[in-house]
Order: C-alpha cells, then sequence, then structure tokens
C-alpha cells in the first residue's frame, strides 16, 4: 500500500513530545498530525462556532478527530535517539490497556499488536530519523521508516485493524495523549478554519498546507517549525538521555 497519501491533506497540529528530567523538560520526538481536507466540512457538523479554548477541553472533539471519516497523517521525528522495541512495546502496553478498560480487546487486536510489534524489532531510530503512518478511513494502519525526513511512497507495513490504527492517534492526542503541544496545536488550527467553513477563505486558508502526491509529500518539514526540533537537537549535540514513552 502506498504510504503517500493520494488525497490532499493539510497540517493540523504539531508539538513536540517531551518529559520533565532534573528539573528540565526534556523533548524526545516532535509530531506532525496531518488530515485530509474535508475533515473540516466533517467536523463543522458539530463543533463550527467553537473557540480554541473549548475544543481543547473537549475529549468528544479529540474522539472525533480520531474516528472521523477522512484519512489521517502523523509523523513522528526523533530528537533524542530511540529503540524500536522501547516505542512499539509502550504504544502497545497502553492501547492494550485502553482496551480493556472498555472491553473491546478480543483476539483480532491480540493479533494486530504481534504485527504491530514485528514492525519494530530490532529497528533503531537515530536523532532526525521518523516513524511515520498512514490511517485510513476504513482503518488500515500503513507504517513505514524515514531516515532523512523523506516520505517513501511505499509503507513496509500494513495492518489492518481498525481500533489500532485509531489507538496511535488517540496516544497522541486523547485524553493522555503524550504531546500537550500538539492537542492545543490542533484545536486551535481547526477552530480557526471551522470559523471559515462557509466562506471562501477556508480554501485559500487550507491552500498553501494541502499536500498530496503530487506537492511532494517529503517536504513537510519545510512547512513546520516545531518539527525543525529534531535538527536543531542534533545541531547541539544534546546529552543522550534514554526517553521513558509514557
Amino acid at each position: 500500500m502506498l504510504l503517500v497519501p493520494r488525497k490532499k491533506l493539510f497540517l493540523g497540529g504539531a508539538g513536540v513530545r517531551g518529559l520533565p528530567i532534573q528539573g528540565n523538560f526534556v523533548k524526545f520526538t516532535a509530531i506532525g498530525v496531518y488530515l485530509e481536507d474535508n475533515a473540516v466540512a466533517s467536523l463543522a457538523v458539530k463543533w463550527k462556532g467553537k473557540s480554541a479554548e473549548d475544543l481543547t477541553e473537549s475529549l468528544e472533539f479529540y474522539r472525533d478527530v480520531v474516528t472521523g471519516p477522512f484519512e489521517k497523517f502523523i509523523r513522528v521525528t526523533m530528537i533524542k535517539p530511540l529503540r524500536g522495541e522501547q516505542y512499539s512495546e509502550k504504544v502497545s502496553e497502553n492501547c492494550v490497556a485502553y482496551w480493556n478498560s472498555v472491553g473491546i480487546y478480543t483476539d483480532e487486536e491480540g493479533k494486530a499488536i504481534e504485527k504491530f510489534l514485528a514492525v519494530f524489532k530490532n529497528q533503531t531510530f537515530p536523532p532526525g530519523s521518523s516513524i511515520l503512518f498512514t490511517l485510513s478511513p476504513s482503518g488500515t494502519l500503513t507504517i513505514t521508516f524515514s531516515e532523512d525526513g523523506s516520505i517513501p511512497e511505499v509503507g513496509i507495513a500494513v495492518i489492518e485493524n481498525k481500533l489500532l490504527a485509531e489507538a496511535i492517534l488517540e496516544s497522541i492526542i486523547g485524553e493522555t495523549g503524550v504531546s500537550p503541544e500538539a492537542k492545543k496545536s490542533l484545536a486551535a488550527r481547526l477552530s480557526d478554519l471551522l470559523k471559515e467553513v462557509d466562506h471562501s477563505k477556508k480554501d485559500a486558508i487550507l491552500k498553501d498546507e494541502k499536500v498530496g502526491t503530487e506537492d511532494k509529500v517529503g517536504d513537510f518539514n519545510k512547512k513546520e517549525d516545531i518539527l525543525n526540533d529534531a535538527k536543531v537537537a542534533t545541531e547541539e549535540k544534546v546529552a543522550v538521555v534514554e526517553p521513558q514513552i509514557a
């Protein structure tokens, strides 16, 4: 399956993921969340006119983004080095805990988790490299990796499990999401776009950020200052800290 989205996408939100260590906030990854352009019209039915603050405080809003009938693309770029097993095991642990809490964990989810863990086995991610996810409306999760910020055209793994696909995005922007900054950014961006949903300005706002295959998806990083943190951290030669993903 192609990883590069066939549809037009826009940058919905971006932020870093980090933890306080010895009195300092240490950044581990920079995250960009992209949505298919029809997400604005889909979300406007319920959320048009809401302020950024209203959206930020609404768990239902983020669930509507996670489960919405539109494509999502996620790029997780390393600021600190990370082992594949470390990333996949923590993500899997969080997924299973959530599914068990709401009573939706089945054998199918167990098989999906096994496939997810296998994709990351023996992988290492140095600063500047990325983990890339495409989430289709049907629930297909496509995964690949990039060492140089480019977006490969073909994914290295495809997992057909809607709950797992949604859980990946949920882990970033959900109730206990790992990037509060990305959550706030997403709420602010969509609040602005939803205000313009019935006006021609909407198209102008989206024009420069719509990205499809022909728009060179690999150039996403040029539009996101927040994702440059990965390169800055590398250039500054910050001390290596073994991240504990929460």
